[in-house]
């Protein structure tokens, strides 16, 4: 009996179907080192409808940065982290040299200290938008500025509304040139909890990594040019931790390749998430980490002009 441990990310994605099926085509993969900065960046284009088939995800680009280190309290290390952020977006954000209208969506729930990643990003955003309408650039001694605006849209148990709808009527009102959401993940491996970035431009599907469904936050689905998707993971599948811990006893006790060898025990676990005891202090420390990288991108035209 097999079962379907789920992602978010379109690199565990991508190494899940490499298992199973070896050679990916429509499915572009470049890798490198960051050594000063002991970052490892990996790069997923899905060029082709067989590849978003194969990998479960849309076409589009997918960045993922790997940082061993991002859970230590080391300043110097998650300003690097930020700087490596903000020239990521900067790849994906089009045409980033002109003056532009962003709005950032902190997706999640504020009460939930693993699912307030996005709320806490937007809390140290530089906010923007209110200021450049009513005395533009100027008002920041700069002679060219974005326009950034932040919505925190809650869940749907305590609006009633699906979220897409709502960043679909609040960029109907504002008219973003693009919209950049964040929000908390779910990993396949425990090693990533809370070590990795994804930055993607094909928009999010809330909830997807727990199965836990929402309607999709895509350029088409709320008529904004560009979507740009940034997450952390913070939860992992309990089935990964039963999977893995049963992996390495069967290959430290008997040389297999570390099949499971219980599936029927698996299904029980389904909808359980295991974070980190001290996640507060965690996603506290990377929230401020994301929101760093988006002021770096945000502000460095500016500084430049």
């Amino acid at each position: 009996m097999a079962f379907q441990i789920r992602t978010d990310l379109a690199l565990e994605a991508r190494e899940s179907a490499e298992e199973a099926s070896g050679d990916l085509r429509g499915v572009s993969v470049d890798e490198y080192d960051l050594e000063a900065s002991d970052i490892h960046v990996t790069k997923v284009v899905i060029e082709s409808a067989n590849g978003a088939t194969a990998l479960g995800k849309p076409i589009g680009t997918y960045i993922t940065l790997e940082a061993p280190a991002m859970t230590e309290p080391d300043e110097d290390y998650h300003k690097e982290i930020s700087e490596e952020i903000a020239k990521q977006l900067w790849e994906l954000l089009p045409d980033m040299t002109r003056e532009q209208s962003i709005l950032v969506v902190g997706l999640g729930n504020r009460d939930v200290t693993a699912d307030s990643l996005g709320p806490r990003v937007t809390d140290n955003l530089l906010i923007t938008r209110q200021v450049m309408k009513e005395f533009g650039a100027a008002a920041y001694e700069r002679e060219k500025m974005h326009s950034i605006s932040a919505v925190v849209p809650g869940v749907m148990a305590a609006t009633g509304m699906e979220t897409a709808e709502i960043i679909r009527g609040v960029a109907g009102q504002t008219k973003p040139d693009a919209v950049v959401v964040i929000d908390a993940l779910a990993a396949r491996s425990t090693r990533r909890l809370n070590r990795t970035i994804q930055i993607t431009n094909t928009g999010i599907h809330p909830g997807s990594g727990v199965g836990n469904h929402r309607n999709a936050i895509t350029a088409q689905t709320i008529d904004v040019p560009v979507v740009i998707a940034i997450g952390i993971p913070t939860v992992v599948d309990a089935q990964t931790i039963v999977n893995d811990a049963i992996g390495r006893w069967n290959v430290g006790e008997h040389g297999s390749g570390g099949a499971l060898e219980t599936p029927e025990l698996l299904p029980e676990l389904a909808n359980f998430y295991v974070t980190g005891k001290d996640v507060d202090e965690i996603v506290k420390r990377l929230s401020y980490t994301i929101s760093e990288g988006l002021n770096r991108a945000f502000e460095r035209f500016g500084a430049e002009s």
